[in-house]
């Protein structure tokens, strides 16, 4: 199409204006000599004005009242664990299924283990895992644990000892009630729990473990969390990289209205 238009309007059969609403018109003129070839005539350069652009994704983040509902219908500690390390600590599930118990130090002080880091976190690492699960983030990060966590993790400690023992691979989350017993959970283990728990949970939607994080990292901002402090709890290394997963709670966007004064209040107040 645009080879015939340049050619209809270089021999004079279409006017050049024809050219100029579909196109960014620019003649071989401007061009160094040396790119302008062997024919010195006056050739077109076009570029579509117009451009056909892919829909932006959808982003949206689970809500707390969702991450809420799946979490009452874990069957299991295994369970509800996974959806607290993605929804409150904001690991990806790949990150998750890639934890080693060994990542994990969960007392007040970990100095005994050779880490200096205070209070109970998770050593967030990228390896070569077995299961195919992974890091996204080039590099390690340490994540902190608020006691609920914790908590989850203390009852799936107590859950994985009465089904292996001392036994099992060093993966933190394993198969419990699957066979081969012991083997590391997979990152798509993750995805279908999710799925099996928004069924479960009769929400109207189906709630993806990346909808859990950008839950973590809104509700972070919705608290106060400055961006540098989203950016570090994410384990994202530019400043920008939060910014999909700042997704305030309509309930925050519902109170900033609010607080803005009508144009009554201001009125009254410029009388006295």
């Amino acid at each position: 199409m645009r080879g015939l238009l340049s050619y209809a309007v270089s021999v004079g059969e279409a006017p050049r204006s024809v050219l100029g609403q579909i196109y960014e018109l620019a003649d071989s003129r401007d061009l160094p000599v040396e790119a302008q070839g062997e024919d010195s005539g006056l050739t077109y350069r076009l570029r579509a004005v117009h451009r056909s652009q892919e829909p932006e994704a959808e982003v949206d983040r689970a809500t707390d009242e969702e991450l809420v509902a799946m979490f009452l219908e874990c069957r299991n500690a295994r369970d509800r664990l996974i959806v607290l390390l993605l929804g409150r600590v904001g690991l990806r599930r790949g990150q998750a299924a890639g934890l080693h118990r060994s990542d994990c130090h969960l007392l007040p002080d970990s100095r005994a283990l050779g880490c200096d880091y205070s209070g109970a976190h998770l050593h967030v690492r990228r390896r070569d895992n077995s299961n195919r699960a992974w890091s996204k983030s080039k590099q390690a990060w340490t994540q902190p644990l608020d006691f609920l966590v914790v908590q989850a993790f203390d009852q799936y400690v107590d859950e994985r000892h009465e089904v292996l023992g001392a036994g099992g691979s060093d993966f933190l989350l394993v198969n419990l009630f699957r066979e081969p017993l012991g083997a590391p959970m997979p990152p798509d283990a993750l995805g279908e729990l999710f799925e099996r728990l928004s069924q479960r949970a009769g929400l109207s939607r189906k709630v993806g473990p990346h909808m859990a994080r950008r839950a973590f990292g809104s509700n972070v901002a919705d608290a106060g969390g400055s961006a540098d402090e989203v950016q570090a709890l994410l384990g994202q290394t530019h400043p920008e990289s939060p910014r999909p997963y700042l997704i305030p709670d309509r309930a925050r966007l519902r109170e900033a209205i609010e607080r803005v004064p009508s144009p009554r209040s201001l009125h009254r107040s410029g009388e006295k």
